[in-house]
């Protein structure tokens, strides 16, 4: 692993409308040491074109033989890293330009592995819908296991002290993944800072039915997690009490919430 290097995963498929704005706020990062590995998933797009538009030698674009989900292109990505930290970036989601460097800063001035931050929620055009998202300021297993709060665009970990993580092939939730087996390495601190966008969609995964995302989260704990079924549904349930609990407390409607 090179020192000081972070490893960027940032799997894609059909966002050619986004990853363009995605991979410039990677370009723009006052942190300039840094790998950006693109791994595409069969997309049927003009995502290849827009990706070979960008001339840096510290983008890696690899593609998938044959679609293999979400969870496996990120372990691709993973398996590629040679940083000392991996963050992560999904291909229409934006960092701001100090995300790397004040995180950065943050986890080596705190001794910390393992940190997330604020982020704000944009719509498919990149306007702001006003809404700012924080959670606690320590999240432990224990509060990991209620609920997934670290925004896969918002956290980071040491690669060199916690490993290469991989996991199974789930279809959703597969970034919650990633955060139960690092959270049982080391608690997750929050950054107090507004440092990324994430962008919300017409056909985003978040706004399936209450029915599909317990499924999920089911599967999550159980496939992955290797809980029993009964622990499995017990936790998925606890899961959407605590989505409720986050949008409540750490949701901030600037619109409607005003003080």
């Amino acid at each position: 692993m090179i020192d000081g290097l972070v490893s960027i995963i940032m799997p894609s498929w059909n966002t050619g409308k986004f990853i363009a704005e995605s991979i410039q706020s990677v370009i723009d990062q006052t942190y300039e040491k840094w790998e950006l590995i693109i791994v595409d998933d069969c997309s049927t797009d003009n995502t290849d074109e827009v990706v070979a538009s960008f001339d840096d030698t510290r983008i890696k674009y690899l593609k998938n033989k044959k679609n293999s989900g979400a969870a496996l292109t990120r372990n691709r990505a993973i398996r590629e890293a040679k940083g000392e930290w991996i963050a992560f970036l999904d291909s229409d989601d934006l960092w701001m330009p100090t995300k790397l460097e004040y995180q950065i800063k943050f986890m080596k001035r705190n001794n910390l592995l393992f940190s997330y931050h604020e982020y704000e929620k944009i719509d498919e055009d990149s306007k702001p819908l006003n809404i700012y998202v924080s959670g606690p300021r320590v999240v432990t297993k224990r509060k990991m296991y209620n609920y997934g709060y670290p925004g896969c665009l918002t956290f980071m970990y040491s690669a060199k002290e916690m490993g290469l993580i991989q996991i199974k092939d789930i279809k959703k939730n597969n970034d919650y993944a990633i955060l139960l087996k690092l959270c049982k390495k080391a608690d997750c601190v929050l950054l107090k800072k507004n440092l990324a966008k994430y962008r919300i969609r017409k056909k985003s995964i978040s706004h399936d039915k209450l029915s599909k995302k317990l499924k999920s989260h089911y599967d999550l704990f159980h496939f992955c997690d290797e809980k029993s079924a009964p622990v499995a549904l017990w936790y998925a349930c606890w899961n959407m009490f605590y989505g409720m609990h986050k949008k409540w407390f750490y949701e901030k409607d600037v619109k409607k919430r005003e003080v």
